[in-house]
């Protein structure tokens, strides 16, 4: 944990965002993180989804079965999204969103607005129908070669 601190406090001091994240796989770790938002011009760019990124990469794979993920603050909800698609055994985090918040980054508001129906957004969702809507799916159901995640 005392890592992925070290890493955000680091990631200030060079000009980024105050967040760090390790993935570590049977003891040793296989890739670090900080928050590139404003360096890369990338606002999915959060430390935990640059560490994921990495480790998939090094570890030749698209989950981190097996992995412990260690982030210096609880994630975000975007975060969160990867690291459920991610898959890791376990997260363990230091700061709480609260903690976050006090300092600026307060993500409470995204998580109200996904119980907001989609018209009623602060940036409204608008669905388009099409008759093809679902083709995209059905041919993925029906693809015989597929790799399932």
């Amino acid at each position: 944990m005392r890592q992925a601190i070290e890493l955000a406090v680091d990631n200030v001091r060079r000009g980024g965002g105050p967040f760090g994240a390790l993935v570590v796989k049977d003891g040793v770790v296989v890739a670090t993180g900080t928050n590139q938002v404003t360096r890369l011009n990338d606002p999915t760019a959060h430390a935990e989804v640059v560490a994921i990124r990495e480790a998939c990469r090094v570890l030749g794979g698209f989950q981190l079965t097996g992995c412990d993920l260690y982030t210096s603050c609880e994630p975000c909800p975007m975060c969160l999204g990867a690291i459920y698609w991610a898959r890791p055994a376990r997260v363990f985090f230091a700061a709480t969103h609260d903690d976050a918040a006090a300092a600026g980054f307060d993500d409470s508001f995204i998580y109200r607005q996904i119980a907001v129906p989609h018209s009623a957004r602060s940036i409204p969702m608008i669905r388009v129908p099409d008759e093809k809507s679902t083709r995209p799916f059905e041919d993925w159901v029906n693809h015989a070669n597929k790799t399932e995640y």
